[in-house]
């Protein structure tokens, strides 16, 4: 279908030809001693009956598309068809000249009319190589967007799988180092570890969950791990009620808490803390803050490995440059901080 047509703008294309049926009803007038009023009645129609003719070269244009290896043969083609339709214009402004029997010479305007038939035709084939090439670029956009956002998928997809075999192997190491220690706390973190996997099967399939729902497995995850520490991990909470139903991409906290415990907790001696705080942007994004205490003596594991990577390529891959990730130590405490635009489901 012509795009215009598809478009419903086909009454503003027909409103175009109006100042074409002034300047044919001036030649008439001018040339052919016709009333204003007669030289509307031959060009309205006229101008009605070519202005569909010209729609036609659409199709003419994609049968031939614009390349410079066939500029001789394009111009050909058009110019022979612009000739064509311009003696069909012309013809048909004799019959209606007789038809309505309006008096004076049609004679001395036909050439005027013939060459004004040439010039609109082609000038409807620039017209039409110009729609022609916006679509295809549209087209090109509309394909590049939906590879990019096929790729994003797809290494979200990757980096997802990654995340629960990490946690797995971490808690396992610490069920492990508790067997032969205390092995009622193993069996206790066994159970707990059974149901922190059982309520993150159905992540895997979504692209975002609410704030509370991630915070809700990052307390089971820590809990988990809390069997292991005891007193020596402290989790602490300061969520805005606001920021709870802002979506964010499940398991995007658990390689943090789980950097917190691996980097921090383990390390110490005396009783530390993970703190999760939340707050509301000035631009209706959240601020998500996860903070663990740590001994700045003992040597530095790297921080910019698997943890810190997955999550800075989650948030790459669904928001693109609008959220970010800030990390560092500071006073006795290493300070994760995630920025996160706004959600237009947030407030639903």
């Amino acid at each position: 279908m012509h795009p215009i047509v598809r478009s419903g703008k086909l009454w503003l294309y027909l409103v175009s030809w109006v100042p074409v049926v002034y300047a044919l009803s001036l030649i008439l007038v001018e040339q052919s001693r016709l009333s204003w009023l007669a030289g509307i009645t031959v060009s309205g129609p006229l101008c009605l009956v070519y202005a569909f003719i010209c729609l036609s070269s659409w199709y003419v244009c994609l049968g031939l598309p614009l390349r410079r290896e066939q500029l001789p043969r394009l111009l050909i083609s058009h110019l022979g068809s612009a000739v064509g339709v311009g003696g069909l214009w012309t013809a048909l402004a004799k019959g209606l000249f007789v038809l309505f029997a309006l008096g004076g010479s049609i004679n001395a305007v036909l050439p005027s009319i013939f060459g004004m038939g040439i010039v609109l035709y082609l000038l409807a084939v620039s017209v039409h190589y110009v729609l022609i090439a916006v679509e295809a670029s549209q087209e090109a956009q509309a394909r590049e967007a939906e590879a990019r956002l096929l790729a994003g998928e797809a290494e979200l997809r990757a980096i997802k799988a990654q995340i629960n075999p990490h946690f797995l192997f971490n808690s396992l190491h610490s069920i492990s180092a508790l067997t032969s220690i205390d092995g009622a706390k193993a069996r206790e973190m066994c159970v707990l570890l059974s149901g922190f996997l059982r309520s993150t099967l159905g992540l895997g399939e979504k692209p975002a969950i609410p704030l509370e729902e991630e915070l809700a497995l990052a307390r089971s995850y820590l809990a988990i791990e809390k069997v292991r520490f005891g007193a020596r991990l402290q989790v602490e909470e300061a969520v805005a009620p606001e920021c709870v139903r802002h979506l964010v991409p499940p398991l995007l906290l658990q390689p943090l808490v789980e950097n917190a415990v691996l980097h921090g907790i383990a390390n110490l001696i005396e009783p530390g803390f993970i703190r999760i705080s939340a707050r509301r942007n000035s631009d209706e994004g959240v601020t998500i803050t996860v903070e663990n205490s740590f001994d700045a003596e003992v040597p530095a594991k790297n921080r910019s490995g698997f943890g810190l990577a997955s999550v800075r390529k989650r948030l790459q891959a669904r928001y693109g440059g609008d959220a970010t990730l800030g990390a560092g130590p500071g006073e006795g405490t290493y300070r994760v901080e995630l920025r996160l635009p706004a959600d237009e489901d947030a407030n639903r």
